[in-house]
Formats: C-alpha cells, sequence, structure tokens
C-alpha cells in the first residue's frame, strides 16, 4: 500500500497543527550570468526567453554543499526564533551530496549544535523538498517532535553537462531550509505525493556518466500538466478555492513552466512567486528558495496559507498546503539589509566574478506557449 494513502495518525497535541514558522537560504558566491554561455551559442535573448533565466550561482572554491546548509538553517532558526537544541530531528533533501556517505543532515545538525537529534537525507529529486516537508508535519502532528528543521541543499553544476546548452544554461547550487513547529490554532497541512516510474529516461544521471540528461519537450508538457493537477487535487483534499490562497511557490525549474500553470489555474501572477530568474533551476533547493525570497519582500505576512507543488525525475511529485505562522512583524527588509554590511548580505547577495548585474527582481518575460496519486491530510 502506498504510504501516502494513510492519513497521520490523530495528534496527541491537542489542536496543535504543523506550520512553517521560519525560513533561510544561502547562495554560493559565484554569480554566471547569460553572457557565460556564448561559446554555446546560447545569447542572453535566446536563454531568456525559453527559461525566463538571468543569473545562476555556482559553489567556488573551497565551498561545500554542507557550508550552504549550515548557513541556510542558521537563519531558518533565528527566523523562527528556535535554538538548535530544540531541534528534535533534521531532514536534508538532496541529490548532490558532498560525500556518498555519511549523509549531510548529521554533519548539519553536529554544526548548528543541535543535541544530536535523528539526521537523514531523502532523494525525491527536484520534490524533494515536499516530501521532507510532508515527513516534517507527520512527525510534529503525531507528537514525536515539536520542532523539525527541513533543509534542501543542491550543487547541480557537479551533475550539469557544461557543453549541452539545453541544460547547461538551467542549472544552479542553492540551499534553503525551513523550521516547522506546532501552533495552537493553526489548521491541518495537506499533502498530495504521487511518483509514475515509468518516464525514467525522460530525466535521469546515470550512476557512471553522473551527468543530467532530459528530454525537454516531454518534462516540460508533463511538468506543466502534472503541477496543475495536483494543486488543483491538493486545494479540493483542503477544501478551499484558489481565492483562498495567498502564495503559490511551485518548483522554479522554469519560468515558462511556472507561468503556464499559473495560466492553467486561472491564478494572478501577483499571487506566484518566481525566483527561477535570478538563480535558475536549483532542484528541491527551489521553493525553500522562493518562500524566502517571499519573506523578504514582506509577501508572507502572518498566517498567509501557501500552497507548493513540484515534480521532479522518476517521476516523482508533490504538492502541499500549509500555513505560515510568525509573531514577528513583516516588511520588505531589502532596504534595511542594504545598508548593513553583514554576514547575512554576503550569504544572499555575492559578488559576481563576471560583472555586475542587476539584483532588482524581474518578471520572467518567457512566454508559456513557446497516475495513483493519494492525498495524504496531516
Amino acid at each position: 500500500m502506498n504510504p501516502a494513502a494513510n492519513p497521520a495518525p490523530p495528534a496527541t497535541r491537542g489542536a496543535m497543527h504543523p506550520v512553517l514558522s521560519g525560513v533561510g537560504a544561502a547562495l554560493p558566491s559565484r554569480v554566471i550570468g547569460n553572457d557565460h554561455f556564448l561559446p554555446l551559442d546560447a545569447t542572453d535573448a535566446w536563454i531568456t526567453r525559453r527559461t525566463g533565466i538571468r543569473t545562476r550561482h555556482r559553489l567556488g572554491p573551497g565551498e561545500t554543499l554542507a557550508d550552504l546548509a549550515e548557513r541556510a538553517a542558521r537563519e531558518a532558526l533565528a527566523d523562527a526564533g528556535r535554538h538548535p537544541h530544540e531541534v528534535d530531528h533534521v531532514l536534508v533533501c538532496t541529490i548532490t551530496p558532498d560525500r556518498i556517505t555519511p549523509g549531510i543532515a548529521p554533519e548539519l545538525a553536529a554544526r548548528l549544535g543541535a543535541d544530536g537529534p535523528p539526521a537523514i537525507d531523502l532523494n525525491a529529486a527536484c520534490s524533494g523538498f515536499v516530501y521532507a516537508l510532508d515527513h516534517a508535519c507527520a512527525l510534529v502532528e503525531t507528537g514525536r517532535a515539536g520542532c523539525v528543521l527541513v533543509c534542501a541543499a543542491e550543487a547541480l553544476s557537479r551533475i550539469t553537462d557544461h557543453h549541452d546548452r539545453s541544460t547547461a544554461v538551467l542549472f544552479g547550487d542553492a540551499a534553503g531550509a525551513v523550521v516547522v513547529t506546532a501552533h495552537p490554532t493553526a489548521e491541518r497541512p495537506v499533502f498530495l505525493l504521487g511518483s509514475d516510474g515509468r518516464h525514467t529516461e525522460l530525466l535521469y544521471a546515470d550512476r557512471d556518466e553522473r551527468l543530467l540528461r532530459m528530454e525537454g519537450r516531454e518534462v516540460f508538457e508533463f511538468a506543466v500538466d502534472n503541477m496543475t493537477e495536483q494543486t488543483r487535487k491538493v486545494l479540493g483534499a483542503g477544501g478551499i478555492g484558489l481565492d483562498d490562497v495567498d502564495l503559490f511557490v511551485g518548483h522554479q525549474a522554469n519560468a515558462r513552466i511556472l507561468l503556464a500553470v499559473a495560466a492553467e489555474l486561472g491564478l494572478p501572477d501577483a499571487r506566484v512567486e518566481i525566483a527561477v530568474d535570478s538563480v535558475g533551476n536549483t532542484s528541491s533547493a527551489s521553493i525553500p528558495h522562493a518562500l524566502w525570497q517571499a519573506r523578504e519582500r514582506g509577501r508572507l505576512p502572518a498566517g498567509a496559507r501557501i500552497v507548493m507543488a513540484a515534480f521532479g525525475a522518476g517521476f516523482v511529485w508533490g504538492a502541499g498546503l500549509m500555513r505560515w505562522k510568525t509573531d514577528r512583524p513583516q516588511h520588505d527588509r531589502t532596504h534595511h539589509r542594504d545598508s548593513e554590511s553583514s554576514e547575512h548580505d554576503r550569504t544572499h547577495h555575492p559578488e559576481t566574478d563576471s560583472h555586475e548585474h542587476d539584483r532588482t527582481h524581474h518578471t520572467p518575460t518567457a512566454n508559456p506557449s513557446d497516475q495513483g496519486d493519494t492525498p495524504c491530510q496531516r
């Protein structure tokens, strides 16, 4: 039986339900602009039109994925007002770990100074964050944890064919993290997970070659149809409509996919978070990074209802409906941050090693036209 078909046992903490209480993100120091790909006959106009991507980040010399994960996790914990000693579980999703074994999660827990909590890595490709978030919510709702750290960290530059212009322009490195805690008034999160292993050859990286290979047109069509369908289903399972959604955060694979899904749903662009333009496709890290961006721009008011949808190699997919809850005031912290020279600034606004890029948010100009689902209500 598909485990996602089994609803979580009744909560043992009364009316306490999981909420997103903190978010953080980290980007590598190296910034790659579209001009970098001119030798591949890929111009800025060609890349932007097809993908909506303007820049992406890559690990620099001496940087590790664990470094990114730690920076993102520390910011998420600070945003939630939590100390590492309060973390009951650490979940890390990645397809590009620093080592085959051990995983990043135990190292992350140790770096943070946590008190030896259970710590595991998960691999569900680009859907990894939604899968890990579902697991975190189950731990909180069943009373097995009061505070769960979920971190997604990816270095896709490690498995990108840098001579293939169809994929080289897409991928970037990043980390994002959230803290999941219990709240007495929150509604229950809803998650829908599924897979169809018949499509393995459309998107994969072999053990020996260790490079991503993708049939772009087929993946694009599946992604748009699947993310649209799963979003509708998770809203239905939650008993709400699009008008009740404060923010839609989809896997940031490609701006054309996000815009196409929004168009199919009839969702206004103002409620769709797009971060792929500045960081590229960062696999499982894309949703938490986009959540961080929304937080920075004051787009996550207390109690905001967030819908997330992702798909990835396998194919595996997931959609979730969850509340953001924080007692800290919402405001656009960008202007305050610009006046400081803190480590936080250097983490999220590194210097480019090629030429200066406009760090202002650009609305992508990409043209969206160019089986076995089981809802799991936590």
